[in-house]
């Protein structure tokens, strides 16, 4: 009981602490579990996002609009990228996880000035290990083990390239031109980070939270959420399970789409839960903006119905404003909020 009274505190205590109501999908459950409701998340496929075929293309756009406007999170299937690199990403993941640790503690800094960081969460019921890296516009990633690095080039690249198409979807059901959002926000040097996850296998742990809930930073985050299900997003005041389909992605909002748009599309609220019978290991891509971009509600989402709800602030500006540096990646809505 002691446990269950701490992680409920815990989520409480959070800046962006959602009250969750739903029997099925509540913050904690009566036995002490953190299940969430298996609810549907949107699905885009992206060969029809992309299409030749107007109606396709229209049909996707709205299917789009909606999964932005209602969740803030989508899933994305048939986006090109082969089940075998998606495989080789994990495989090589998995293989720095193992290293012992006292090489990986190699990139364990509080420097602001590292592009590499690698620590473990291991307080308050939550457990899980990551290793932070910038990947653009500079690529940087851990020397060992070999061949990290060249699949770890290969999907950044490929992610990328899913995540900028699904931008300029946005700026069309937004109303602009498709490069709109990519030009204003300067994307061509964005600041781009991952931050692989390790949920390792720990069957007599009290930890039940990989990650406590959160907001994150940026434009979108492009999830691949690994070989078991732990995501939960909050939706309409309950958790829900992300439930990806196989080498599926996984895309939610940010805050810097949230201010953009003046709170029309909103950054999503979410958490991972720890499944104790499986290792899972997951890479979430940060698509941000140039750090000197100047990010506020665009002048098209401001009228007098709705003023302007964010202080304007350089993406940079706006990582730091919670005390954080880049590399960290920590939302700072609440910074930011007028």
């Amino acid at each position: 009981m002691a446990e269950t009274n701490a992680a409920v505190n815990q989520t409480k205590n959070h800046p962006y602490y959602t009250p969750q109501v739903d029997s099925n999908g509540s913050s904690i459950n009566a036995d002490g579990s953190f299940s969430g409701a298996d609810d549907p998340i949107p699905v885009i496929d992206y060969s029809m996002l992309t299409s030749d075929d107007h109606n396709q293309r229209s049909k996707t756009m709205q299917d789009l609009q909606n999964a932005c406007l209602e969740y803030g999170s989508f899933m994305v299937i048939n986006h090109g990228m082969s089940d075998s690199l998606i495989s080789r990403v994990y495989e090589a993941l998995a293989k720095f996880f193992d290293l012992n640790e006292e090489e990986k503690k190699e990139y364990e800094s509080n420097d602001p000035m590292d592009r590499i960081r690698w620590g473990k969460r291991d307080s308050d019921l939550v457990s899980s290990e990551f290793i932070k890296m910038a990947v653009h516009p500079t690529f940087h990633c851990p020397t060992k083990p070999a061949g990290l690095t060249e699949v770890l080039q290969e999907c950044i690249k490929r992610l990328r390239e899913v995540g900028i198409q699904l931008l300029r979807g946005m700026s069309k059901t937004l109303g602009f031109e498709e490069c709109y959002i990519e030009k204003r926000m300067k994307l061509e040097s964005g600041c781009d980070f991952i931050t692989p996850n390790d949920y390792p296998l720990r069957p007599y742990s009290e930890n039940q939270l990989g990650q406590a809930p959160h907001y994150d930073p940026g434009l979108l985050i492009l999830l691949l959420p690994g070989l078991s299900n732990g995501l939960q997003l909050e939706h309409h005041g309950k958790w829900i399970n992300a439930n990806p389909q196989p080498n599926s992605i996984v895309v939610s909002i940010a805050d810097q789409i949230e201010i953009l748009t003046n709170g029309k599309y909103k950054s999503v609220f979410h958490r991972v839960v720890l499944n104790n019978n499986v290792r899972r290991i997951s890479l979430p891509l940060f698509i941000g903006p140039s750090l000197d971009t100047m990010v506020s509600p665009l002048p098209e989402c401001v009228d007098e119905h709705h003023p302007p709800a964010y202080l304007v602030k350089t993406y940079k500006e706006l990582l730091e404003a919670n005390q954080y540096h880049e590399i960290d990646v920590k939302s700072c809505l609440k910074n930011v909020r007028l």
